[in-house]
């Protein structure tokens, strides 16, 4: 390994553990604080704001004091050890450099689940301890103290998971780009609101419904202005904490059905290459993998679309989409255009075959632009040749001036343009039975009748012309001002024909 690949190796992992570490530090930064200052809030409102059922007592207050700035630190600490133990296998895959498996990506979903249980289990037993160090003075006491701080612990554990999520967003965003892993247990929005409706309804309504209890059982030991303090603080911390977590609720889920309302915009505007990115853990996670496979459906389903109108036309392709196939044909006026190569096999056996591929192409490349450049369409390729219909499945306004401007302009640019080979070009029209024809699992839509086999016999005839395009004189008759560049030939026997058949090629 060279020492620049292994600079360049180093600098990858470097950056890669730097995202990882920050997030780390912005997680457990913000996790700490949530918890410490739910700590600082729980002695406050149970040293000065809750009705306490003893006296009160300035020396046992400050032993809860002391024994709050010793046990908070320990219980940071192994907060925040267990916490790397709980992130550390969800982000291996990141250290790695690959893509994670499934049992990453659902072990990533659940972080935010189990620094809720985490930060739980931590202040259920902070709740323990400080009732039993405080129901050594008064039961009353302990019972107070448990129920002040399982409330408080309750709503910091919430903030803890909405921490959590919010944070690792941009890391499930990648771990999910492959979309949701099969199996995964998906979370609820319902959940989610839940929680915030905890944090800014559930705790406050609880602990003034406690407070209320208390003050009917024991009225002697609560004065008005005690509760009023009480209902106040309470009902403010409420307000403002309710506040605060409804809204990163609310970001959490309206924010990635912005970005779907934009993807569907896009969408709307014929961008299929759009793809959103699968950040959430909840249904709308799910929803917004569903969003790229209906994309990545519509993408190939546009691309098969496309395909097929350049198998059979589009004009053919858009009436199979739109009314379905069925076989069996119907009787139009439609007007024919064959072209052919004279000399392919000469062609063939002289020149190298990527040479004549190369000159095949820009013979149909130029066939192909004018046929659709005067509104007919290629109904099929045969070897070295050509058939363009007109009025057949759509309508064609002034389809004889179109097929013999078609005619007349083919044969000009293919002198000018595809030097190398010359081709014969036969135009007809009539009546002819236009439709599906073949089986129920293969069939093509195709024309059949005179034209068609006409068109074949002047396209035969040109080929010994000057002009090399000839077509039926009688289109004339119908054809405007396109029939002054044309001019008529000596009538000739057809090939299978008793009578003959007048022609027209074009003025020189």
């Amino acid at each position: 390994m060279t020492s620049r690949s292994r600079r360049s190796r180093i600098q990858r992992y470097v950056r890669r553990m730097s995202i990882v570490w920050r997030m780390r530090v912005v997680m457990f930064f913000g996790l700490v604080m949530t918890s410490v200052l739910g700590a600082v809030i729980v002695y406050a409102v149970a040293a000065f704001v809750v009705p306490l059922p003893i006296p009160e007592d300035e020396e046992l207050a400050l032993e809860n004091l002391v024994l709050t700035a010793l046990v908070v630190p320990v219980l940071v600490v192994i907060g925040v050890l267990r916490g790397i133990r709980i992130l550390g296998p969800a982000v291996r895959w990141v250290r790695d450099e690959r893509e994670p498996t499934p049992a990453e990506q659902r072990t990533l979903l659940n972080v935010p689940r189990r620094m809720f249980f985490l930060h739980a289990a931590l202040w259920i037993g902070a709740a323990l301890f400080f009732s039993a160090f405080n129901a050594l003075t008064s039961i009353q006491l302990g019972i107070t103290v448990v129920q002040v701080v399982s409330l408080a612990g309750v709503t910091v554990s919430s903030i803890a998971y909405l921490v959590a999520e919010r944070v690792l967003r941009p890391l499930a965003r990648r771990a999910l780009a492959s979309g949701v892993p099969d199996g995964m247990r998906v979370r609820s929005v319902a959940g989610r609101t839940m929680f915030a409706w905890v944090l800014g309804t559930g705790v406050s309504v609880a602990g003034l419904t406690i407070l209320g209890i208390v003050s009917l059982v024991r009225q002697e030991n609560v004065t008005v202005t005690q509760l009023a303090v009480t209902m106040v603080v309470v009902g403010g911390i409420g307000f403002t904490v309710g506040g605060l977590t409804t809204l990163a609720a609310a970001k959490a889920s309206s924010d990635p059905i912005r970005q779907m309302r934009k993807a569907l915009a896009r969408v709307e505007g014929g961008d299929l290459d759009v793809v959103v990115d699968i950040d959430d853990g909840t249904e709308i996670g799910m929803l917004q993998a569903g969003f790229n496979e209906m994309v990545t459906g519509l993408r190939e389903r546009e691309q098969i679309r496309d395909l097929f109108g350049r198998h059979v036309g589009d004009d053919v392709a858009r009436a199979a989409l739109g009314g379905g196939v069925e076989l069996g044909g119907e009787t139009r006026h439609v007007a024919v255009l064959f072209v052919d190569v004279i000399g392919s096999t000469t062609l063939a056996t002289e020149r190298p075959p990527d040479e004549v591929v190369s000159l095949l192409n820009q013979f149909f490349s130029v066939v192909i632009e004018v046929v659709h450049d005067h509104d007919g369409w290629i109904n099929k390729f045969e070897g070295d040749a050509a058939l363009a219909i007109w009025n057949a499945p759509v309508e064609v306004a002034d389809l004889e001036a179109k097929v013999l401007r078609a005619a007349r302009v083919l044969g000009e640019r293919l002198a000018a343009e595809v030097t190398g080979l010359t081709a014969g070009i036969g135009v007809s029209a009539g009546t002819a039975v236009a439709g599906n024809v073949g089986a129920a699992e293969r069939y093509e839509y195709t024309v059949i009748g005179d034209p068609v086999n006409e068109a074949a016999r002047l396209m035969d005839h040109a080929k010994s012309t000057t002009r090399k395009v000839v077509a039926r004189a009688s289109l004339l008759d119908a054809a405007g001002d396109e029939a002054q560049h044309w001019e008529q030939l000596e009538p000739f026997v057809a090939r299978g024909r008793s009578t003959p058949t007048p022609v027209a090629t074009p003025r020189d």
